[in-house]
């Protein structure tokens, strides 16, 4: 009888637990999207006021490293009211509350999932437009690293192989199929993706850990090593002609992490030396202090007449994803 008890309040306890479980597991919807597109609930008059204005200085920010001015974020306005049902499912929200105390709320899959939603607070005009100011790079961190995710989400649905890769550079970087390696010698890649308006590019290489000192001009060694390399191996469209770097506009130049370790990262406008031809460029190098050398994954899209910033944030999260052994 008291084994018959024992069983019975354990299995008790078994479904307990389990209901728990499911509760703190809320079934969410799938949010939806376009890449590097914002849902911005507030109210009408605050949009088109000074609070609308701090927010596109923000979030609309042009895009460094581009030919063309273009935003950070592409925004949609929905007025709180509105704010219901399927259109909570955007994947990346940020919500404006005023008479509320001061203060901006970064939060997880709070409708949907994948989702990342903000909201920033302030008892008045004033409050609201320091909050944005004052968190303005953690409010764009938090919506690229979403973003970044997402596109790497949609890469691996579709997965290049990548074996000469991990042989001969040591390292592992997600692609998807609709790339093709279009030159490997030694330990130089050039992958490529045809799109109808020309082509997203790929190049990974390695240099000695030497190859730049950061203690003189890194933006010059940079502009040096790249140019070297489009001379080597990224020919123009005639005889004689290669890529080079554009040189009426210095790169910007950022510090950031890949895969745990200190990474350089320009941007700029890539030029073709002996032809009209040129566009935006990425280049990440890459400290592998444990291999006593520098990994350098640069993208750059050849694509005239068309808006650039889709493109090169596919070839960053494409960048973004490398580990090396």
């Amino acid at each position: 009888m008291r084994k018959l008890l024992l069983v019975a309040l354990t299995m008790l306890f078994i479904v307990s637990c389990g209901k728990d479980n499911k509760k703190k597991r809320r079934i969410l919807p799938e949010s939806s999207g376009k890449i590097n597109t914002l849902s911005v609930v507030i109210d009408n008059e605050l949009w088109k006021n000074t609070v609308g204005e701090t927010l596109r200085d923000v979030l609309a920010a042009p895009v460094d490293g581009l030919p063309q001015g273009e935003p950070l974020f592409s925004m949609n306005q929905i007025p709180p009211q509105v704010f219901t049902d399927f259109v909570r499912n955007s994947r990346s929200i940020i919500k404006i509350e005023k008479g509320k105390e001061a203060g901006v709320k970064i939060t997880d899959d709070r409708y949907a999932r994948p989702q990342k939603f903000i909201v920033v607070s302030g008892t008045s005009i004033a409050e609201i437009k320091k909050q944005i100011r004052e968190n303005a790079e953690r409010i764009v961190s938090a919506f690229k690293v979403e973003e970044t995710k997402e596109y790497q989400r949609r890469i691996a649905i579709s997965l290049h192989n990548t074996d000469e890769i991990k042989e001969k550079l040591g390292m592992d970087i997600r692609f998807s199929k609709a790339y093709r390696i279009a030159k490997a010698e030694d330990k130089f890649f050039w992958i490529r993706k045809d799109i109808p308006t020309g082509t997203l590019n790929l190049m990974l290489y390695e240099l000695p850990l030497s190859a730049i000192d950061k203690t003189k001009d890194t933006v010059a060694q940079i502009i040096k090593i790249r140019d070297s390399i489009g001379a080597k191996y990224i020919p123009g469209p005639i005889d004689g002609s290669h890529m080079i770097t554009e040189e009426a506009y210095a790169p910007y130049l950022f510090e950031t992490i890949i895969d745990n370790k200190p990474t350089l990262e320009a941007k700029g406008i890539w030029d073709v030396k002996g032809a009209w031809k040129s566009g935006p460029f990425v280049n990440y190098c890459i400290e592998d202090k444990i291999n006593n050398r520098i990994i350098v994954a640069e993208g750059f899209v050849d694509a005239p007449s068309i808006n650039k910033r889709e493109h090169v944030f596919e070839l960053e999260a494409m960048i973004k994803s490398i580990t090396i052994d």
